[in-house]
């Protein structure tokens, strides 16, 4: 049976440190960056199968950074979602043109992470579009 493999990319680390918790505890194995050089340099060696990316961060953001890994081949099969408080109504459209999979708000609800994790990598592309809203 193989893991899945979540790589959570927060420059808030106390964030970073519950989500691999509560991804761990539910059979993930889960790494994290606290910024987005750090994250594509361990996306070569970690090889994620999701990635739990902030938007929001110094330097290059989120959105940057899922721009260049959807444009290059090695990782653009990489499932990303959207994982910020920052986004507002009618963002989802840049998100999408961007290359994000999915969005996930927070703050997050951990009784809930690991099944949406799970809904954004196995859910059928139609169910994926039509979630893919604002709460």
């Amino acid at each position: 049976m193989t893991v899945t493999r979540v790589l959570v990319v927060d420059d808030i680390e106390m964030f970073c440190e519950m989500a691999k918790v509560v991804l761990d505890a539910a059979g993930f194995d889960t790494e994290t960056s606290c910024d987005a050089q750090a994250a594509q340099a361990r996306i070569g060696v970690f090889q994620p199968d999701v990635i739990l990316m902030d938007i929001q961060m110094p330097e290059v953001d989120g959105i940057e950074l899922t721009r260049r890994l959807k444009a290059d081949p090695a990782t653009r099969h990489i499932v990303v979602v959207a994982f910020t408080a920052f986004a507002a109504r009618g963002d989802e459209q840049g998100l999408k043109a961007a290359g994000f999979d999915g969005f996930i708000a927070k703050p997050v609800d951990v009784m809930t992470l690991a099944a949406q994790v799970h809904f954004w990598l196995e859910a059928p592309a139609s169910a994926r579009g039509s979630h893919f809203v604002w709460p």
